[in-house]
């Protein structure tokens, strides 16, 4: 990116006493991009005024609606210099195909035009075999290649593996998602699984970089190599060749039924994991399960210019919509790493030091062994920011 010059920004929170600083960049009207797998081009600069960003919001299905809401409260708590421009997707109570295009073309040009995106999970229907998964779609369409959670042990939370920090990194565009299937005759049906060394290479490199950036030792790919010898095969040897060129990162490899026992017998043994797009889906939700379930991991979705934040194990919660009783966990740790990603890092690194103050305290919702309402544990949350005074922060 060209910079053309620094100012420094003072942001002032919403109750007195707390003050954010930060040093805002300010970009030429054009970022030109290029890495492995791009050719040069331009990217329209994202939507960014006054020294605030605009980032595009999903409420979704389910609990998601809820979700967002508590980020939002929580953003206008702390003044956030965030603004949303929300815009609705759903997979429920579809009977146009062309309604639900519209909007996924709306939300795409959203994403691109702030670049950024926080979303609730969007719901797919089972009984309906023409309609593509809306959240398949947006990472295909925004070419976001790669799925990132991560799994860490919170105090305070009882869980069998009290050491648990992994990272799996899946990916996000092709393989058994890549919705090619059809019937040739009755009850025949061919499902094909897309694999291209592009995309291999592309994820497999991302998982190095992640490794290398965040003080990671280790990268583990996941495979089933011993049966899908030219797909899996593909992979695994994609992986293999990039690892020759991290010296400094030990790397292994293990098949994915194996790796599942493994993980929920040994699961300190792994650090960076990195995996095929349905593997990556089962493993998710396994290492969610170490740490506490599905209202904890944070999942963020990334591409060459945009990235999306969600829950990691984008469970629905269908069930549980309007009960007040969904963890809020996930999503607030999830617009966390949205603020990192948008250079905002004092903010985000005060919401979840304050997350984990407030579960330490022993105020959790139901899922993860308390009795507190998800408006309850927001209002914990509150509190527990406004009790920790002023925090200076840059970038």
């Amino acid at each position: 990116m060209a910079a053309v010059g620094w100012s420094v920004l003072r942001c002032a929170s919403s109750f007195s006493g707390f003050i954010l600083r930060r040093n805002v960049r300010q970009l030429s009207p054009l970022i030109c991009r290029q890495d492995a797998f791009h050719q040069t081009h331009e990217v329209p600069l994202h939507a960014k005024y006054g020294g605030r960003n605009t980032v595009t919001l999903i409420p979704g299905d389910g609990v998601g609606p809820e979700m967002v809401t508590a980020v939002k409260d929580i953003f206008r708590y702390i003044g956030a210099p965030v603004d949303f421009e929300e815009l609705n997707l759903s997979g429920l109570n579809l009977s146009d195909e062309d309604t639900f295009s519209d909007t996924l073309e709306d939300v795409v040009t959203s994403v691109k035009r702030n670049g950024a995106a926080i979303k609730g999970n969007i719901f797919t229907p089972l009984d309906q075999p023409t309609f593509k998964s809306l959240n398949v779609e947006l990472r295909l369409q925004l070419d976001l290649f790669a799925n990132v959670v991560r799994c860490k042990s919170i105090p305070g939370i009882p869980v069998r593996h009290g050491d648990v920090d992994l990272v799996i990194i899946r990916e996000n565009t092709e393989g058994e998602y890549s919705h090619i299937e059809h019937e040739n005759v009755d009850g025949v049906i061919e499902s094909f699984k897309v694999m291209t060394e592009e995309k291999c290479t592309k994820v497999a490199k991302y998982a190095f970089d992640f490794a290398v950036k965040h003080g990671r030792k280790k990268v583990t790919a996941v495979h089933k190599a011993n049966i899908m010898k030219l797909g899996d095969g593909l992979f695994l040897r994609c992986c293999e060749e990039v690892s020759k060129s991290y010296p400094d990162i030990e790397f292994n490899s293990m098949i994915i039924d194996n790796c599942c026992m493994q993980l929920v017998s040994n699961p300190e043994q792994f650090d960076v994991m990195v995996m095929p797009n349905l593997y990556g889906n089962i493993v998710s939700n396994i290492g969610a399960s170490l740490v506490g379930g599905p209202g904890i991991v944070p999942g963020e979705n990334i591409g060459g210019d945009y990235a999306v934040f969600e829950s990691g194990s984008r469970h629905t919660g269908l069930d549980i919509k309007g009960k007040n009783v969904s963890n809020p966990m996930s999503l607030l740790f999830a617009s966390t790493l949205m603020l990192e990603h948008l250079g905002w890092n004092a903010y985000g690194d005060m919401i979840h030091s304050a997350i984990l103050r407030v579960v330490e305290k022993g105020v959790k919702t139901a899922d993860i062994g308390g009795g507190h309402l998800t408006t309850d544990f927001l209002d914990c949350l509150k509190e527990e920011i406004g009790q920790m005074g002023n925090l200076s922060g840059a970038d």
